[in-house]
Parts: C-alpha cells; sequence; structure tokens
C-alpha cells in the first residue's frame, strides 16, 4: 500500500453495489438537492450531512485512514457518475476525495491522526489554498512566513478558494521569508479562526452555484510549526507532488460526466419535441449533432480512463497524460454543451431547463486545475524531455541540448 492509495482496490461485485447506489442517489436524492441548491445559491448543512453519512466523502482513500480503498481507476468511475450531478455536489467529493493524497505523503502519524483522518472522514474540511492574485501558481508565490520559535506568521493574500469560507483549515502554501524558488515554500494547515485573517466571500459565480469560494489576506498570522506538512522546502512538493496528476484525471472525468449528463437531456429533448410534425430526433442536423457528441464523449472517457491507469501504475508518463486528458475532455465538453443546447432551442436558454445550469458549470471546468495553455505546455515540456532523453541515449554520454523555447512552467 502506497502514502497515496495506489495498492488498494475492492473486489468487483462490491464495486458493481457501490456503483449502483451512487447512481441511484445522483438521480434521485441529487436531482432534489440540486434544484434546492439553485434555488438558493447555497449548499446547506444538510447535503454535507448526508454525503457524509452515505461514505460518499471517503470513498477513494485507503483503508488505513478510514477510507474505502477503492483504486483509482474504481474512483474515476464513481466520478463520472456524480459529475452527473450538481456541479457543487461534484465539487465536494471531488475536493474531499483528493484532499488527503496531498498531506498523507508527507504528514507524520500524529498528523495523520489531527488532520488527515479526519478530513478523510468528513468531519475536518481542508480547503486547498494556493492561488494568488497576482502570481500562478507555482514558484512564484510571494505569500510568506517568518519563523519565531516554534510559530510562522504569515502574511500575503490568496483569491478563489475553493470552500475557503465554511473550511476548518487552509492547506495553504507560502515561502520563507526572503527565500525564491521552490526551495523555500512550505505547506502550512491554518487555522480558520486563526487571528490576523480577512475572509472574503466571493462565491457570486457564474456556475457551480452554492460552492463557496473566497479571498484572503494574512497579516501576521500565527501558524504551529508543528501545523507544518513536510519539511521546510517541501511546499510545493506537497502542492503539486501527489495531488495534481490524480486531481487533473479526476477533472477530465468530471467533464466526462458532465458532457453525458448534457447529452442525455438533449436526447430526451429530441425525442419529445415536435416540429412540423415530426420529432427533432428524425431531423438529419440533429441526429447527426448527438452523433458527434456520442464519438466525443466516448474517446474523451477513454483517454481519461487510459490516464487514470497510468497514474495508478505509476507510470513515468501519467502527468503528461493527465494534462492530455483535461485538455481533451474539457475542449469535448465545450462542443457537446454547446450542440445540447442548440438542440433545445431558445427554450434551453431559461432557467427552468436542466441544461441551463449544465452549460453553466460546463465553463468552469476550463479554469479547474489549470488551464488550456497550461495543459500543453506540461505537455510539450514531455514531449521535448522524451527528445531529449532519446537524443542523449543516441549520443552516448554527452548529454544532448534542450530544445530552445521549451516550456518551464510547473506541472
Amino acid at each position: 500500500m502506497t502514502a497515496d492509495g495506489r495498492g488498494s482496490a475492492v473486489p468487483e461485485p462490491d464495486y458493481r453495489d457501490l456503483l449502483a447506489s451512487v447512481t441511484a442517489w445522483v438521480e434521485g436524492p441529487g436531482e432534489e438537492w440540486a434544484g434546492r441548491i439553485e434555488a438558493t445559491g447555497t449548499v446547506p448543512d444538510a447535503l454535507w450531512k448526508e454525503l457524509r453519512g452515505a461514505g460518499f466523502l471517503a470513498l477513494a482513500a485507503p483503508p488505513d485512514l478510514g477510507g474505502r480503498g477503492l483504486s483509482f481507476v474504481q474512483w474515476m468511475g464513481l466520478m463520472e457518475v456524480f459529475s452527473r450531478s450538481h456541479a457543487s455536489v461534484r465539487m465536494i467529493v471531488h475536493v474531499v476525495n483528493g484532499t488527503w493524497r496531498a498531506m498523507n505523503p508527507h504528514a507524520e502519524e500524529a498528523q495523520r491522526r489531527r488532520f488527515v483522518r479526519p478530513s478523510v472522514a468528513g468531519d475536518l474540511l481542508v480547503a486547498f489554498t494556493l492561488t494568488e492574485p497576482g502570481n500562478g501558481t507555482g514558484a512564484d508565490i510571494t505569500s510568506s512566513v517568518r519563523r519565531a520559535g516554534d510559530t510562522y506568521y504569515l502574511s500575503g493574500r490568496k483569491h478563489m478558494i475553493t470552500f475557503g469560507v465554511r473550511c476548518d483549515y487552509w492547506l495553504l502554501f507560502a515561502r520563507l521569508e526572503g527565500s525564491t524558488g521552490s526551495g523555500g515554500t512550505v505547506a502550512l494547515l491554518v487555522d480558520r479562526h486563526a487571528p490576523g485573517v480577512e475572509v472574503e466571500d466571493t462565491s457570486d459565480t457564474m456556475g457551480v452555484r452554492g460552492t463557496d469560494h473566497a479571498s484572503l489576506t494574512f497579516t501576521d498570522t500565527p501558524v504551529p510549526v508543528a501545523n507544518r506538512i513536510g519539511a521546510e522546502g517541501d511546499g510545493l512538493a506537497v502542492a503539486l507532488g501527489g495531488f495534481l496528476t490524480p486531481s487533473r484525471i479526476s477533472v477530465a472525468m468530471s467533464c466526462v460526466g458532465l458532457a453525458q449528463r448534457a447529452q442525455q437531456l438533449a436526447v430526451a429533448y429530441s425525442l419529445e419535441r415536435t416540429t412540423f410534425g415530426k420529432p427533432l430526433a428524425s431531423r438529419q442536423a440533429i441526429a447527426f449533432a448527438l452523433a458527434e457528441n456520442a464519438a466525443d464523449i466516448a474517446a474523451a472517457r477513454a483517454l481519461t480512463l487510459h490516464a487514470a491507469q497510468a497514474w495508478q501504475d505509476g507510470a513515468v508518463d501519467a502527468g503528461s497524460l493527465s494534462s492530455m486528458a483535461k485538455l481533451t475532455a474539457v475542449d469535448m465538453l465545450t462542443r457537446v454543451t454547446d450542440k445540447a443546447l442548440q438542440v433545445h432551442g431558445g427554450i434551453g436558454y431559461w432557467k427552468t431547463m436542466p441544461i441551463e445550469r449544465v452549460y453553466r458549470d460546463a465553463r468552469a471546468q476550463r479554469f479547474e486545475e489549470g488551464t488550456n495553455e497550461i495543459q500543453k505546455a506540461v505537455i510539450a515540456r514531455h514531449l521535448f524531455r522524451r527528445s531529449d532523453a532519446a537524443a542523449a541515449d543516441d549520443a552516448g554520454p554527452a548529454k544532448a541540448p534542450a530544445p530552445a523555447g521549451a516550456p518551464t512552467v510547473l506541472e
């Protein structure tokens, strides 16, 4: 068993039963919750309690952390179904079933007892807190800490932090004061109620209604050194090492699930809507659009499962494949939801139609876990490195030069 749970799995009959129960929940109570969330713009505590009680927040983690112990490929099968539900439901299960992957490989046993296991159980909500308003999401972070004895004092700003309002802790990434590069970064669990923190609720978004987001300002906020995950200098390794690749694959599968929901709605509407005495489904233009959607979804799903298997197996190209899957799936989702809305005609633009929410929610996937431009840079860097390594092998001991202009973004 590895710290990221890649050695875990449940028997196939148990998995099929679990898949059936998740599907039944998504198509039943999940749809009722979707209506309530859209009507109020908030996710009530009762939904969190229901998801936790059903065990849906502890599916992906290994049994030694209190999880169900699904393999990563099995977990992606459930994410596909959850993603057909409201985007806030998908966001909850995606985040809570994922943040332990960042913490666990670097945590001490006392930190597992205090933070990781309660997070897996859904008793403690940890918000991933990396993005800053004036920087990217890599070694250029500027939020900083200075250490005095057993306490760090944190200053800086973070924004677009999912669950940053309602969380118990922020899993926050900063740098040691005066340091540069990734070597000076630290990962800290910052108490949501620590002094010196200003929390601004920025939850009024186009889609993914109900999921809270926050902008955060820290001014000499005290953080115990005991709340540091990993060593000084490990901050970006915690943030990106065991978390980003599987999270990108999960987002890709979220695109697949949401596209399936859009397609389901479009197919049903094309069969029930009649124009000039014939159902829309009999119109070749409509039929071809839905056929294109079906092929598009199947192709993205296959690539995403391929990336999931690669990460589960520890393949060296899993990082590149995760970016390929995310890039492909998010572009697919854009095409599928646009055609699905077009099939509905003007009525699809009204909020009374489920496709309207699906269309809005789909746009958010283009930003989550990196834009398409970032994914292309990651893929290109992998291609250049592979070519560089092949050239070095052909040349013998001397290393071939890197190509000019090769991307240098963090994966």
